[in-house]
């Protein structure tokens, strides 16, 4: 990760001709939020003195306390490839203070810090995270606003002409390159009009501060392309979701923890104890790591979306799997996410479980082996594999239920976030959709 002072920055926007800067912070729903200034302002900025108006922001403050000031993390300095050369735009990721200089106890990004630093507490360095999210690159219609007609008619791998996508995604490939990204892998995913770009792990904050990066780069490029990319977790029926695979591993210094090359698993004791706690809280978690009306027409049987707590090594159908790379590579897949999740309140879930696990030394089951979709529910209650909640309601009920996963939110965000979301809910299940139309008009 590139680093850079205050007078780095100032220096870098006079040579390059930097007009406007975006100073950027995610919402408690994970929504990119900004603030833009001219670079006369930006000294002031980086100084931590821009303030701004909490209470227009969702989850955040009430009106009467609404002054907050942001202050920008040097490091995620970076210049829009796509601006004018005349007049460029760049951008700075900020963390969120109130009034008393404190970090605001509703913003995402402080509140993984918090949860990093007790990781740090109890005598480890690092959290890596490598996610995977996918989306979808659908037509806009002649008004420019988005449709869920495909682009496509490509599968897993495909390439042109089949994947009349390409070339937008090679261009968001290309952008991300150009602001530091390290791209890994670009590909046709299994839907039609579906798409994956992987990029290199990072640190957990770094790695949550890609994804939206990500998210941004992939709207902006397809619009130029006369697309919309979307990370809605299941578009359309019959046809693959978006999943966002998150890869977890976890250092003391430069040594990962979770290997072991005397086990037989090449697991070490502590990884046992982080998966056994991801499991453990999996229904808590979920809400936050599938947190759309959306996310649970993705969690069903087929697609390789997992919808069963259980773990295993190649085989894709439970909710943590272990790629084979052993040593410094030994790592978690975390399987159960989607791309609709804030990335910083999800990293903080799955790692305060993961803690949680290794706090109280829980014991790991042993592997589910087979396909857990083909299995009856009496074979799964033999194997001790519990479902993963159904609906955005039930899961809110699990995660009222999970107190570790609530500590992970902080009392702010937990509240915001799960009457936010029950608002969701109520507002969905009072629609009257087509299909009960046609299912129940005739009939009754």
């Amino acid at each position: 990760m590139d680093e850079y002072s205050r007078d780095d920055i100032l220096r870098i926007a006079e040579s390059e001709n930097v007009r406007y800067v975006r100073l950027q912070f995610t919402d408690i729903l994970g929504t990119i939020k900004n603030v833009e200034i001219p670079t006369t302002q930006l000294g002031k900025a980086l100084d931590g003195e821009m303030m701004f108006d909490g209470s227009s922001i969702e989850g955040f403050v009430r009106v009467e306390e609404s002054d907050m000031y942001l202050k920008p993390d040097f490091n995620t300095w970076r210049i829009f490839p796509w601006s004018d050369d005349n007049a460029k735009s760049a951008r700075l990721i900020c963390d969120v203070y109130d009034i008393d200089g404190q970090p605001f106890e509703g913003d995402p990004r402080s509140n993984l810090k918090k949860v990093i630093q007790e990781m740090e507490d109890m005598g480890y360095t690092s959290f890596n995270l490598g996610p995977e999210p996918e989306f979808f690159l659908f037509k806009l219609d002649s008004e420019g606003n988005p449709t869920t007609e495909m682009n496509d008619e490509g599968g897993y791998f495909d390439l042109a002409p089949i994947d009349t996508s390409e070339d937008c995604r090679q261009e968001i490939a290309r952008t991300l390159e150009e602001i530091g990204f390290e791209v890994e892998m670009s590909h046709h995913e299994a839907g039609p009009s579906q798409h994956e770009i992987s990029f290199k792990y990072a640190d957990a904050v770094t790695a949550c501060d890609n994804i939206q990066t990500f998210k941004l780069v992939a709207k902006t490029i397809a619009r130029k392309h006369h697309m919309h990319a979307t990370f809605m977790p299941k578009p359309l029926y019959g046809i693959a979701g978006n999943g966002m695979h998150f890869n977890v591993s976890l250092f003391k210094q430069s040594t990962n923890v979770f290997f072991d090359d005397s086990d037989e698993f090449g697991l070490s004791a502590d990884m046992r104890h982080f998966m056994a706690g991801i499991l453990d809280h999996a229904r808590g978690f979920t809400a936050v790591c599938n947190p759309l009306v959306n996310s649970y027409k993705r969690l069903q049987s087929g697609f390789e979306a997992p919808k069963y707590i259980a773990w295993s090594g190649r085989n894709r159908t439970p909710l943590l799997r272990i790629p084979s790379a052993r040593g410094p590579a030994t790592r978690a897949e975390v399987r159960s996410l989607d791309p609709s999740a804030n990335p910083y309140l999800a990293t903080a879930a799955v790692l305060k479980a993961g803690l949680d696990g290794i706090r109280q030394e829980l014991d790991l089951d042993t592997p589910v082996n087979q396909n857990i979709y083909k299995m009856s529910q009496k074979e799964r209650e033999i194997e001790n594999v519990e479902d993963l909640p159904t609906t955005l309601y039930t899961a809110l009920k699990a995660l009222k239920e999970d107190e570790v996963i609530q500590d992970a939110l902080g009392e702010h965000i937990y509240k915001q976030f799960h009457k936010n979301k029950l608002v969701e809910w109520n507002a969905y299940s009072s629609q009257i959709s087509q299909w009960e139309i046609d299912e129940y008009l005739k009939n009754y």
